[in-house]
């Protein structure tokens, strides 16, 4: 039953989610004697263009303390977080960077993260590994050991990751994974045999930015495993812990 709420939340999402979600961009006038353009994100790539006082420009995306823009002729270069607070807004009022980019997490394409939790009463600790293809979809590598009361084991699997609203602050988003589980009964009366199966998963989580690379990150899933049995398990996992992007 949570498996197929959780399904449903995840279709009623993503058909709520832009299908062409255009990127909102910023113009800035520059309002100091000129603005240097470098070739990359930092301080070791040339200059290559000077905008001058009261010419318009770009904003399109920021890596750590350096923002893309884009003056009026087209040209693309990087500027310095400390040049670029210098503008002003078309209303006048002066540009505050804070919020500018921390949505823009194409900016990084990878991410790692540790995670903990509980899987059907077993708790868990898992390593994640991802990698951002766009600001809507991203491949994660879980895995997770579990540690129980009775019994002992590993998951490994991947996981497709779909945020609808990668621009809040506190953003949602959605999950659907597959991979192998094993579980190795500790030492009883009656002897078990460890398992190995199959599993399909679906998940709601929330992440938060604590940072321009840092976030928080909890998950609630529904496991489906594929037992060699008549019929299959569903497990409940929740899960939060930390990630970086880089």
């Amino acid at each position: 039953m949570a498996l197929r709420l959780i399904i449903a939340l995840l279709a009623a999402m993503v058909l709520a989610a832009p299908a062409h979600a255009k990127r909102e961009t910023l113009r800035v006038a520059v309002a100091a004697p000129y603005l240097e353009m470098h070739t990359g994100p930092g301080r070791g790539y040339p200059v290559f263009h000077v905008v001058e006082r009261g010419s318009s420009i770009e904003v399109l995306k920021q890596r750590t303390s350096w923002f893309q823009v884009r003056t009026e002729r087209g040209l693309k270069g990087w500027v310095a977080g400390e040049q670029l607070a210098a503008t002003l807004q078309a209303d006048g009022a002066p540009l505050v960077l804070a919020g500018i980019g921390r949505s823009d997490a194409d900016a990084w394409r990878r991410e790692v993260g540790v995670s903990f939790g509980d899987f059907d009463g077993a708790s868990s600790i898992s390593l994640l590994a991802g990698w951002r293809s766009s600001r809507h979809l991203a491949l994660e590598l879980m895995a997770s050991q579990l540690s129980g009361r009775y019994s002992d084991g590993w998951m490994a699997g991947g996981r497709l990751v779909h945020t609808p609203f990668p621009e809040w602050r506190l953003s949602p988003y959605l999950l659907l994974g597959t991979g192998v589980i094993h579980i190795s009964p500790r030492a009883s009366l009656v002897s078990t045999e460890d398992r190995t199966d199959q599993y399909a998963q679906a998940g709601i989580g929330l992440r938060a930015w604590l940072g321009r690379r840092f976030m928080f990150r909890a998950e609630y899933l529904g496991d489906v495993v594929f037992t060699s049995r008549d019929d299959n398990e569903e497990v409940e996992e929740w899960k939060a812990g930390f990630s970086v992007f880089f």
